[in-house]
């Protein structure tokens, strides 16, 4: 399951979008040994999967949402690739 785990305060931690079709809820991973630092994939390329309103996944929690630096900063979400990778890009 991809749903997003709850803390004992039921903060739910952060998901994403799968960025092969820019639907299916993914949870996004940290590094536990190293400082509980982001995993990620750095690239310069990609695709534009969508969503336009952020998705859910079964228990309801949306995905994380972010402001586009192109344009009029329209809402993207987040890509997550199937490894859990939050996808960057740091050019």
């Amino acid at each position: 399951m991809n749903d997003a785990k709850r803390d004992n305060n039921s903060v739910p931690t952060l998901i994403g979008v799968l960025n092969t079709n820019g639907e299916t809820p993914k949870r996004i991973y940290v590094n536990t040994s190293n400082s509980n630092s982001l995993i990620t994939e750095d690239s310069s390329s990609g695709s534009d999967n969508g969503p336009v309103n952020a998705k859910r996944d079964a228990n309801q929690i949306p995905v994380a949402m972010v402001a586009s630096s192109a344009g009029d900063g329209a809402p993207v979400a987040l890509y997550v690739d199937s490894s859990n990778r939050l996808l960057i890009d740091s050019n």
